[in-house]
């Protein structure tokens, strides 16, 4: 990250609204508001009925119905819009390479798509933009590798407990590391061990969104303390914690 790429305290500036965050992905639908220069590691689609601006390093300014965001690239809101949805991609996940490689070969703003949104169906929203990123029509759920079905079950369990080694993931199944690995990526669409961070996420939000405060909640997750939780939160979606809890009703799900 640049020097500067942190969101000031009084960042977000107008977030409010609700949200869902399944594996590789973290959505939002309400007010989008601006920040201050930043990056993360997740590829971000913002889709909104009104302009949105989005300033990149070098303060040129992307203005659209949807912008994409690619991973790791400095960039700072502008302009947000009353009412929208920003969907978070894991850029090693299919969707999220989709719209990184649009993204980088035809630019930050995507005109040639409109999805039609309602916060009241943020899921459906969310599947249809991916579908149409990987412009492969619906998405299917095709049959899984016994181990791989068996990996997804055993999970959040073990996120619960603690931190979680894929060689002991690997132990558990009877499989063995690379294997397990390389299975895991092809038919979930999201490396093994990227799949565990957002698990992990996904439990510290939750948490915070209970009332936990960010060391509760990062101990729960397995994060060494809050600021790890904060760093990886940052890295991730570009937002801390607290403010991905605080005015937002959630939905999650381990569901892919």
């Amino acid at each position: 990250m640049d020097d500067d790429s942190r969101p000031s305290t009084t960042d977000p500036i107008g977030w409010q609204g609700s949200a869902l965050i399944r594996p590789g992905v973290l959505a939002f639908t309400g007010s989008i508001g601006r920040t201050e220069r930043h990056s993360h590691h997740a590829v971000q689609v913002m889709t909104a009925p009104t302009r949105l601006s989005v300033a990149d390093r070098t303060g040129t300014q992307h203005s659209g119905g949807r912008i994409i965001v690619p991973s790791n690239t400095s960039h700072r809101i502008m302009i947000g819009a009353p009412t929208g949805v920003a969907v978070f991609l894991e850029p090693d996940s299919d969707a999220g390479r989709a719209a990184e490689q649009q993204a980088r070969a035809l630019g930050w703003i995507d005109e040639s798509v409109t999805t039609d949104f309602d916060d009241t169906a943020l899921g459906q929203f969310v599947t249809t933009l991916i579908a149409e990123l990987s412009r492969s029509g619906p998405i299917d759920c095709p049959t899984r590798h016994p181990a791989i079905s068996d990996t997804l079950e055993v999970l959040p369990a073990l996120v619960a407990v603690g931190p979680v080694h894929t060689s002991e993931v690997a132990r558990q199944i009877g499989i063995s590391t690379t294997r397990l690995t390389h299975l895991f990526t092809a038919q979930v669409g999201i490396p093994l061990r990227r799949y565990i961070l957002w698990l992990r996420l996904t439990r510290a939000i939750a948490h915070t969104a209970a009332g936990h405060n960010l060391t509760e909640s990062a101990h729960a997750a397995g994060f060494s303390d809050s600021a790890h939780l904060t760093r990886t939160c940052r890295e991730t979606f570009g937002l801390p914690p607290s403010a991905l809890s605080r005015n937002t009703d959630w939905q999650i799900t381990h569901s892919l």
